[in-house]
């Protein structure tokens, strides 16, 4: 039997990275969302063994380095199948470009694998699979708007947020995450030394919500780098329910990372209630998408300031969607890709076309909710 299903992309609202810790991990604050780009994703199971990657782009790894491959092989003998296992990636999205292509991919070939082979992983199971395969993997278990801590692999469902046109800008150039966190360490320690943040309780998590008293947390990370502790109850696909950080040890109050933790805060707890009743929270003025106010709290792309001084072309694109009219424009993740946010299919339309003109490739798309996100599944 064969299973298709999109794999899409995701962009990041602000990042902000901590120390090296002791596992070999920054860490991280980032509000990742979930946009309708998407790659396509087939997976068929047959009679014999193994699993076999396939795509006709080159950039693809085709060994057990491929996301999909590990995340299939451990699928296959959490749920003790059987059968060869084929998976086709239909790749648009770009490699190295900071929109989690891969980690989206590896997320909708275990969900297609569990529909080909007619069974189906705990919650709970999905979201350690996939943390054990990539911090941006877990993500793609909630969709729609997602606060990422620890290293990025703890995930928190934020409020559903309207959908807004966006244009992503996709230079040909392969950034590499591994040398942007080197870089950053070496601009680190060259200046001031980056501290380690606060730690995020659930109790702390509950009162950023803003929502009163929240549900009893669907799962536990059971130590920094890894995922939920099996069995702990993570809410059913598409209604994920919260996941409570693991505590640092020793957290030393970090100035970046607190300054983002209380815009998120502030975001939260002081918002809903004004924009439930059509006020900006920012304004006290007229309704407006709420996805606004949230990057203009003033978050930011910590990986900005070590990959656009080596990549200055990434800085002007950036600067073209800015004086094009976008409302708020960042690098994704480590990048190349950069997006602006519109307030109109129109405006982003313009602004896409005038880096066209300048040689840049880019594409109108529109921020994904969680509820479209999980339809479309």
């Amino acid at each position: 039997m064969s299973v298709s299903l999109p794999s899409f992309a995701k962009i990041n609202l602000g990042l902000r990275i901590g120390p090296l810790r002791e596992d070999g991990f920054h860490g991280l604050r980032t509000v990742y969302q979930t946009i309708a780009l998407h790659d396509t994703i087939r997976v068929s199971v047959t009679r014999g063994s193994g699993i076999e990657i396939r795509s006709h782009d080159r950039r693809v790894p085709l060994d057990p380095t491929n996301t999909c491959y590990k995340i299939v092989e451990r699928a296959v003998d959490a749920l003790r199948a059987r059968g060869r296992v084929v998976v086709e990636i239909d790749k648009h999205l770009p490699v190295q470009g900071g929109l989690g292509g891969a980690s989206g991919n590896a997320v909708s070939a275990l969900l297609a694998f569990e529909r080909a082979l007619g069974k189906a992983l705990s919650g709970a199971d999905r979201l350690r699979l996939a943390a054990e395969v990539g911090s941006d993997l877990p993500l793609f278990l909630v969709g729609g708007t997602v606060l990422g801590v620890g290293h990025g692999e703890e995930v928190y469902p934020l409020p559903d947020l309207p959908a807004m046109p966006c244009v992503i800008a996709l230079p040909e150039i392969a950034v590499s995450t591994p040398k942007a966190f080197s870089d950053w360490d070496e601009c680190s320690r060259a200046g001031a030394p980056a501290r380690e943040f606060p730690a995020v309780t659930e109790a702390t998590w509950q009162m950023r919500n803003g929502l009163g008293t929240a549900p009893r947390p669907a799962g536990t990370a059971s130590e920094p780098g890894r995922g939920p502790t099996p069995g702990s109850g993570a809410a059913e696909l598409g209604r994920p329910g919260h996941l409570t950080a693991t505590k640092l040890k020793n957290p030393v109050p970090s100035d970046t990372m607190t300054k983002f933790s209380r815009e998120i805060s502030a975001w939260l707890s002081a918002g809903l209630e004004l924009r439930r009743s059509g006020v900006s929270a920012r304004s006290g003025g007229r309704a407006e998408n709420p996805l606004l106010d949230l990057v203009r709290t003033g978050i930011e792309n910590d990986f900005e300031k070590v990959v656009f001084p080596q990549h200055p072309e990434l800085c002007e694109v950036k600067r073209v969607l800015e004086q094009s009219g976008a409302q708020y424009a960042s690098l994704s993740g480590s990048g190349s890709a950069v997006y602006g946010l519109f307030d109109s299919r129109q405006g982003a339309r313009r602004a896409a076309k005038k880096l066209i003109q300048r040689g840049t490739r880019a594409v109108v798309t529109s921020t994904l909710t969680r509820r479209r996100y999980w339809k479309s599944f």
